[in-house]
């Protein structure tokens, strides 16, 4: 039920709430709200400092979404700095709403259990393997993104909070079933009408146009007849992928001597830990893991870890990269071996290594085909970059023409027809070629021929070189280019005044009861059809604009089809319609999530009212 809030809000609350409940929390950088940081304050809501670092995080974080969001665009927007300023305005806002949101949670007493944290820790797919939680997946996760475990388990019961919040909001409203009834019989509703149409293509045939109005039409919409800016080029293409290249035995021998490390697996350990919050504890528990006692046993009663202790201490297998520095520094080498209590960012532990995964390589003989593709590959390229380098000498030695470099590297020189920013070949269809044709750096004065370009590379090892070899500038086209143009449009205008005019008469008269209007004015109406309210077509959008019809007589009015001919309409009859259960569930769906949106801000709104709310300096300045 809450996408449809998500879609419509701005507010940091939904849309942190409504992904994957806490990673989407963790990657956004919310958590480190909770870790804070100093330096002035840029509001005070209620008393309740936000500060400037969490300010410049929830900046920088809306930035990060928008340049995903958006892309290329982007840069051009970072450009304007109103448009900068508002986005920070739009952060502040956001923490603002957070904060807010938080205190009411507060003085409604919404609290979540130890268990329920656990639970959404345990059924996050993020920390999850083959639909099962993976303690070691969990533990990288949160201690990469500079979380202790308590820290993360905080961060993730004010995340709940809030979702109790908002699920409470959104599950208040509901609709009255007579309300639903009233809402389907309007929605589900048919018109049946009938059409008359005056065809505008056969009046504007009859039309006639003199010289002075095309004329004068020409004059008034010159810029409706520009010729776009064209261009001739010449250029040579260099392509990695077209070089075929061969690869010995001993070239593939040596790349994969060279590359092992790609095609193996690296050492894993597998540790299990006890997590103390004291020194003093964590020795009692290695002097009775020393006696004798049960590692799983004992992480399961002492450990203060609810993830780890779960599984008896077990983090799963780890390779460097995922091991936790506590870990690595332990230095444990044998399977079995016990380390002392070690101090963390989290308490105190006690690891033991369970097992060890020795480096596993796979030999030439499996890879031999994938290496032998690299090798061409890495020679093609080879090729590719010493045949720009032969490019680009000759075209700088040679600036006004293309021979020298095709004659230096054998390839050919292509040259286009006339093209314009619209037609660009799908070839030479890359944003950097575009710039470097349209930019004008490389015509001369007057349309003549300039340099050469230099090598402009695009995606995919291929690279281009190219020349303007002609130019025209954008221009209006000449009156005699455009003038039959002109004459079709006159006559069309011409032809619709008249449609409409005739039709605008007719249906005075057929409301006056004149009913044999049409027949003297040529026309029929068209067999009764009926449409709903999903038609696309203009005439059944003007028909449901139409009052009811009345005593037996139909409603009339005037439409346009979708040929752009006028359409006398006579809407004979209006009827409830049928909607599938499952549609009418939808539409109510639809209604209910739309009515706790607008309970949601205004909630937000009264917060606002009732709150002091003090802007820093650090806002302030910005």
């Amino acid at each position: 039920m809450m996408d449809n809030l998500r879609a419509a809000s701005n507010h940091v609350v939904l849309k942190i709430i409504l992904g994957l409940i806490i990673l989407s929390f963790v990657l956004t950088g919310v958590g480190n709200y909770l870790i804070g940081g100093g330096g002035d304050y840029a509001a005070k809501v209620n008393g309740h400092e936000i500060s400037r670092a969490e300010l410049e995080q929830g900046y920088n974080n809306e930035r990060n979404r928008q340049q995903q969001m958006l892309g290329d665009q982007f840069s051009q927007l970072a450009s304007n700095e109103g448009y900068m300023q508002q986005m920070r305005q739009q952060a502040l806002s956001q923490l603002i709403d957070q904060a807010l949101l938080d205190q009411y949670i507060k003085d409604l007493h919404i609290g979540i259990s130890d268990d329920q944290v656990k639970q959404a820790i345990f059924n996050q797919k993020a920390f999850q393997t083959n639909g099962k939680f993976d303690n070691a997946k969990y533990s990288g996760l949160i201690t990469s993104m500079g979380f202790t475990a308590d820290q993360y388990a905080e961060a993730l019961r004010k995340q709940l909070a809030t979702q109790q919040l908002i699920n409470a909001i959104a599950n208040t409203d509901f609709m009255l079933k007579g309300e639903t009834s009233k809402l389907v019989d309007l929605v589900s509703q048919q018109r049946e009408v009938r059409q008359a149409v005056i065809d505008v293509n056969a009046l504007a045939a009859k039309q006639t146009v003199s010289d002075d109005e095309v004329s004068q039409y020409y004059q008034q919409h010159q810029n409706s007849f520009m010729a776009p800016e064209q261009f001739r080029v010449s250029y040579i293409k260099m392509d990695a992928a077209s070089m075929q290249e061969t690869a010995s035995e001993a070239d593939i021998q040596s790349w994969y001597d060279q590359h092992k490390a790609d095609y193996s697996q690296p050492q894993r350990n597998r540790y299990s830990v006890i997590q103390t919050r004291t020194e003093a504890d964590a020795n009692a528990v290695v002097d009775a893991l020393k006696k004798g006692e049960d590692f799983a046993a004992l992480a399961k009663s002492k450990s203060i870890d609810p993830i780890s202790a779960r599984k008896g201490g077990d983090m799963g297998w780890l390779e460097p990269s995922t091991t936790p520095d506590e870990l690595k520094n332990a230095n444990l080498t044998q399977k079995g071996q016990l380390s002392g209590a070690i101090k963390s960012s989290v308490g105190f532990l006690v690891v033991r290594l369970d097992d060890i995964q020795p480096e596993q390589v796979k030999p030439l003989a499996d890879v031999h085909d994938i290496v032998a593709d690299k090798v061409k590959q890495e020679k093609a390229v080879d090729a590719f970059y010493k045949i720009q380098q032969k490019v680009s000498e000759a075209a700088s030695n040679d600036n006004e023409s293309l021979a020298g470099a095709a004659q230096a590297s054998g390839l050919k020189v292509v040259e286009t027809n006339w093209i314009t920013r619209d037609n660009l070949p799908d070839e030479l269809n890359f944003d950097q070629v575009k710039q470097a044709i349209f930019n004008g750096g490389l015509v001369g004065q007057n349309g003549a021929p300039g340099n050469n370009s230099d090598i402009i590379s695009v995606d995919g090892d291929r690279a281009f070189v190219l020349r303007i070899s002609e130019h025209k500038p954008e221009a209006v086209k000449p009156l005699d280019q455009v003038k039959a143009q002109i004459v079709d449009s006159l006559k069309h205008d011409k032809a619709t005044q008249q449609a409409k005019a005739q039709a605008d008469k007719l249906l005075a008269d057929l409301k006056a009861g004149k009913a044999d209007a049409l027949k003297a004015a040529g026309l029929t109406l068209s067999a009764s059809k009926s449409f709903d309210r999903n038609a696309q077509d203009p005439v059944a959008q003007s028909a449901f604009n139409l009052p009811q019809p009345a005593d037996n007589k139909p409603s009339w009015g005037v439409s346009e089809d979708m040929q752009g001919n006028v359409v006398l309409i006579a809407l004979d009859k209006v009827s409830a319609g049928n909607m599938p259960q499952a549609q009418i569930d939808e539409m109510v769906k639809g209604v209910t999530q739309n009515n706790a949106q607008i309970a949601f801000e205004a909630l937000l709104e009264n917060l606002r009212k009732e709150a002091k709310i003090k802007y820093g300096a650090a806002a302030q300045n910005q």
